[in-house]
């Protein structure tokens, strides 16, 4: 009970100028009390008019009243002050951000509420004569907002309360009167009402792309993660075989040494073995070599002829093989191999190694590319000028309006041969071939039907066929158009499609994304089918006549001029 007294007395004795506890308090005539330094500075600004009020019930005074200290009234602030009354807390406040109170002094509160009608923004308090004064009932009051000056016409000075819709501003009630009278104009109310449908819809689109953008950034995580775990992977295995290639070369090293100090040890020993025997010859030829001399210089000559024979016998051949001995003897052609089992290995590497970078590039966590368009204006950025290439049609096919219009006709056309030209199915395809980039195009389309497709060039022009018809084929893809329906069809597989019948057609080639749409075009654009694939070679925009090739006479097919 005594904070709820306290509080009752701290409304009762706050100055409802600077919302503090009254300082020097003194009354007015009407009766309110404020703090005598906040009273006079109101009135003060106000001495130029000669009218004074009260900031709360907004009653003039004139002349300016006499002010007097109300001591009564002083003495008993000065008592509730020592039972704990306490001034407004500091939170309320304006801080950076916060549209202050126009009518407090010194440090301004928060205002709460802005005055259209008076075009000031109010505390809690002082926003309380708007609600309590009957003065101030038709008052239109709105959340705080700054800058009320915008709010007002420039010319007028009065509130803005007129949209012109012929010149796109806000104006008042005056300017709709002179120099906007003959313009489209609406409450600013009304023109709002539109515009919220609007600010609506483009939120929805902002939420649409956040939401879009939330999944872009988790599956880039998600990507992130799974290529550092493969990474991780692949070089733990790269170390496995690249630890065993290296182990590889260096058994072929120790093979090639160990061979080489094989054949140098075989080879020594043998010609070790060799010398010694013929080491051994050379003493036994140098031995009986000295027996003849002896007999040559003896005089005893029955010594002589009896030992003649057996001394002088020809010397024996012996066992030991003719020896060629290859004075240049070297391993420089085991060098120049293994050289080259280097150079081999560093070459293959090498190529190897270009082909291991290509793949390692290849992979990536996203690619760029420009989003999807959203709508025809962001269409008509890729459109590309197509013409009927003449040697392609049919015979039953008549070309006009600078090869932009195909019409189907009864007398047959007397076009020259041509290995290019469609000898049965009524179809004709465009001279430009389109591949690596995002192409739009539109067609218009009239009679019992029409086929629009693109097909790469290799496409048969002999017969009837499934080979020679868009879309019945691996090599094309269309769209068959007719007064009730909308098929789909590539590789002679149909996709049968629901949607309103639409005499323009809008096609959009992605070609490096592998997409081809197909969209109604009205107001809006409205997808149809797209075909999702890889495009290998150039694609050549192409239409027949009729649904499913039962052809009407005077069945069309226009290229719309886009630029």
């Amino acid at each position: 009970m005594a904070e709820a007294n306290i509080l009752v007395a701290q409304d009762q004795f706050s100055c409802s100028v600077c919302l503090e506890i009254l300082k020097d308090p003194v009354a007015i005539p009407c009766g309110h009390s404020y703090c005598m330094g906040c009273i006079k500075n109101c009135w003060d600004q106000t001495d130029h008019t000669g009218v004074y009020s009260c900031p709360q019930c907004r009653k003039t005074f004139t002349p300016r009243p006499d002010l007097c200290r109300n001591t009564m009234l002083a003495e008993v602030v000065e008592k509730l002050k020592k039972t704990g009354l306490n001034p407004p807390p500091a939170q309320s406040y304006a801080g950076p951000g916060d549209v202050p109170c126009d009518f407090c002094t010194g440090r301004k509160f928060k205002a709460v509420k802005s005055c259209l009608t008076c075009l000031a923004s109010y505390c809690e308090t002082h926003v309380k004569t708007h609600y309590e004064g009957a003065a101030f009932k038709r008052h239109k009051l709105i959340n705080a907002i700054g800058d009320l000056e915008q709010k007002l016409c420039a010319e007028h000075q009065r509130l803005c309360e007129v949209f012109c819709r012929t010149d796109q501003m806000c104006i008042c009630l005056l300017c709709s009167q002179n120099e906007h009278k003959s313009h489209d104009t609406v409450s600013a109310e009304a023109e709002r009402t539109g515009k919220q449908k609007q600010l609506g819809e483009t939120q929805t689109e902002i939420q649409q792309r956040i939401q879009e953008r939330l999944k872009e950034i988790e599956e880039l995580k998600q990507a992130v993660e799974s290529l550092k775990r493969s990474a991780c992977i692949e070089i733990k295995e790269s170390e496995k075989i690249f630890t065993e290639l290296i182990r590889s070369i260096e058994k072929i090293h120790t093979e090639v040494i160990e061979l080489i100090g094989a054949n140098e040890k075989a080879a020594v020993n043998q010609a070790e073995g060799h010398m010694k025997k013929l080491e051994q010859e050379i003493t036994e030829l140098r031995r009986r070599n000295t027996e003849l001399k002896q007999l040559s210089e003896t005089e005893d000559h029955i010594h002589f002829l009896q030992n003649f024979q057996s001394l002088c016998a020809p010397p024996e051949a012996g066992d030991l093989p003719s020896v060629t001995v290859n004075t240049g003897i070297s391993f420089g052609a085991v060098r120049k191999a293994v050289s080259e089992l280097k150079d081999h290995i560093e070459d293959f590497c090498k190529g190897e190694l270009v082909k291991i970078t290509t793949t390692v590039n290849e992979v990536a966590v996203y690619s760029l590319q420009a989003p999807e368009p959203r709508n025809r204006a962001e269409f008509l950025k890729y459109s590309c000028q197509l013409t009927l290439d003449p040697n392609t049609a049919n015979r039953d096919l008549c070309l006009s309006e600078g090869n932009r219009k195909v019409t189907w006709r009864r007398e047959t056309k007397r076009y020259p041969d041509h290995s290019e030209r469609f000898d049965r199915s009524p179809q004709v395809l465009c001279r430009e071939g389109l591949s690596g980039t995002r192409c739009y195009w539109e067609i218009e389309w009239s009679g019992g039907g029409a086929v629009i497709g693109v097909t790469y060039k290799g496409i048969s022009r002999k017969g009837w066929d499934h080979s020679c018809r868009l879309g019945c084929n691996d090599k094309s893809w269309s769209l068959d158009c007719s007064d009730s329906s909308y098929t789909a069809w590539h590789n002679n597989n149909e996709t049968a499609i629901t949607a309103p019948r639409s005499p323009r057609i809008g096609v959009y080639l992605d070609f490096n994304a592998g997409t081809l749409s197909f969209y109604g075009v009205s107001d809006t654009m409205t997808l149809l089918h797209r075909f999702q694939t890889t495009f290998t070679e150039p694609l050549y925009p192409g239409f027949g006549l009729g649904s499913e090739f039962f052809v009407n006479i005077g069945s069309s097919v226009t290229i719309c001029q886009l630029n």
